[in-house]
């Protein structure tokens, strides 16, 4: 592949002539040849993008007979076998159309083979020299996408920038509104709002996508190890706080993560992704977790984890998680000084947490503000019954989160708003004539009996905690009422 820069020539479009910043060429051997009832012949890639008839795009393999392109009819295709030299303008201006050999093409100059092209360019950066990348997402993984999220998470040099449609100072809500009215959501999140988008099932549905997508802001500060600390929300007085984390070993392919969540509105106020050791991390979550507020610390506990898990435990971290506690997670100490803290992902526990998140995206409940995070809720698809991430994408931040959602939100055993919604809907469920307070004892309101000596929400016990004076202990032996 050869490239060759342009400053000087333009090249025709619908809107006239225009200015395009290069050539590339490449050899192939795969082309296809499009023949017209006009008369017009083209020979192109597979991927190659030509305009329609109604101004939608299709790709030269997806055309069939009579198709219409632009106001000519396609009348013959043929797959060619042998090598050809492929020319590519980079970059036309005014909409990235351009005539070829009459049809109408849009601008889709990938590079093929980029990530050993890019395995050869690299080493010559170490010279002194210096590398500008620029394109639209083109789908999940391969070595754009890797590069990418390293940027972002501060594991590369590059400087990640995101220039989105309106970013451009003539672009309106009237051009947007026409230049996609033929496009559908995938296409106009990857060509006009720099999303990168999978070929899968996704986790979330479009409608969750684009709850997430509004509320995407850039952080107040980025700070920390590699910068991969993004704060959006300092920590308020008197506010109660849980930072939930991912932990991986440092120096491999994934991440270790952690967030900073806000008890009472569910909303992130910090998020880290970055390669660290796990016992680095301990000192990064102590760190956060006594700024805000003396947080509760609930790292997942597998693997690489349990380092993290037993560190801030030997550290005397006042409030660590303990999956075997029943009561209030903010004032548990636990009776066996071996017992470790942190979160175990199962199977069962996974899909538990998971669906805990996708419930709370959908209802509106989580607040959240991150790109990175919703750059891998892209490539989170369902392979089968799982979830999981796509080929060179992550599930990090995912997972993290989803540990700390399903802690605030009312899954376990010490969530306020949770108690009170479960309490208001066992109380509009009482029907009937005959009330509860009817049945011997008088069972006060609507709310069955639970041991009182456990505190919270938890699936073994629905009803609001109670003082213990407060509870009547029925007399059993009395069936008489039964016979009424």
């Amino acid at each position: 592949m050869s490239y060759v820069a342009n400053t000087r020539y333009q090249i025709m479009t619908p809107s006239g002539w225009q200015y395009f910043s290069g050539i590339k060429k490449s050899t192939r051997e795969d082309l296809i040849q499009i023949e017209t009832a006009s008369g017009k012949s083209i020979k192109v890639t597979p991927e190659h993008k030509l305009i329609k008839e109604n101004g939608s795009v299709v790709y030269a393999k997806d055309l069939i007979a009579d198709d219409d392109i632009a106001g000519d009819i396609v009348r013959k295709i043929s797959n060619l076998r042998e090598i050809y030299d492929v020319f590519d303008p980079i970059n036309v201006e005014g909409g990235h159309l351009y005539y070829a050999n009459g049809l109408i093409s849009k601008n889709c100059a990938f590079i093929r083979d980029f990530d050993e092209i890019w395995t050869s360019l690299y080493p010559t950066l170490s010279t002194g020299g210096s590398a500008i990348l620029l394109s639209t997402p083109n789908g999940v993984g391969g070595q754009y996408y890797k590069l990418w999220t390293e940027a972002e998470s501060g594991a590369n040099d590059f400087n990640a920038i995101r220039l989105p449609w309106d970013v451009h100072p003539e672009h309106n809500e009237e051009w947007f509104t026409k230049e996609t009215r033929n496009l559908s959501k995938r296409q106009i999140a990857q060509e006009f709002l720099c999303d990168f988008i999978s070929s899968g099932d996704t986790f979330l549905q479009p409608t969750e996508f684009d709850k997430l997508r509004s509320m995407i802001s850039p952080p107040l500060q980025k700070e920390g190890p590699q910068h991969g600390v993004w704060v959006w929300k300092k920590p308020e007085p008197e506010r109660k706080y849980v930072i939930s984390s991912d932990v991986a070993r440092g120096d491999s392919g994934d991440y270790s993560t952690f967030h900073v969540i806000d008890y009472q509105t569910c909303e992130v106020c910090v998020e880290f992704m970055g390669k660290i050791p796990p016992d680095k991390l301990a000192d990064v979550l102590f760190e956060y977790g006594k700024s805000y507020n003396d947080a509760l610390i609930c790292p997942e506990q597998n693997t690489f984890g349990y380092f993290t898990c037993t560190k801030l435990r030997d550290m005397g971290y006042p409030r660590l998680y303990y999956q075997s506690n029943r009561g209030d997670a903010f004032d548990y100490r636990p009776t066996n000084a071996e017992e470790i803290p942190g979160f175990s992902t199962q199977t069962k526990t996974r899909a538990q947490i998971l669906a805990k998140l996708e419930e709370a995206i959908r209802n509106g409940v989580l607040k959240t503000y991150s790109q990175r995070l919703f750059d891998q809720l892209q490539a989170f698809v369902w392979n089968g019954s799982k979830a999981q991430a796509s080929k060179d994408a992550h599930d990090d931040l995912i997972i993290s989160l989803a540990i700390g959602t399903w802690l605030v939100s009312g899954e376990n055993s010490h969530s306020e708003q949770g108690m009170s919604m479960a309490y208001a809907m066992l109380k509009a469920t009482a029907v009937g004539n005959r009330g509860l307070d009817s049945l011997p004892g008088g069972i006060n309101d609507v709310r069955p009996i639970s041991n009182h000596h456990i505190q919270g929400f938890t699936p073994q016990n629905v009803g609001k905690p109670r003082r213990p004076e407060d509870v009547k202990h029925a007399s059993v032996t009395d069936f008489s009422w039964l016979y009424k």
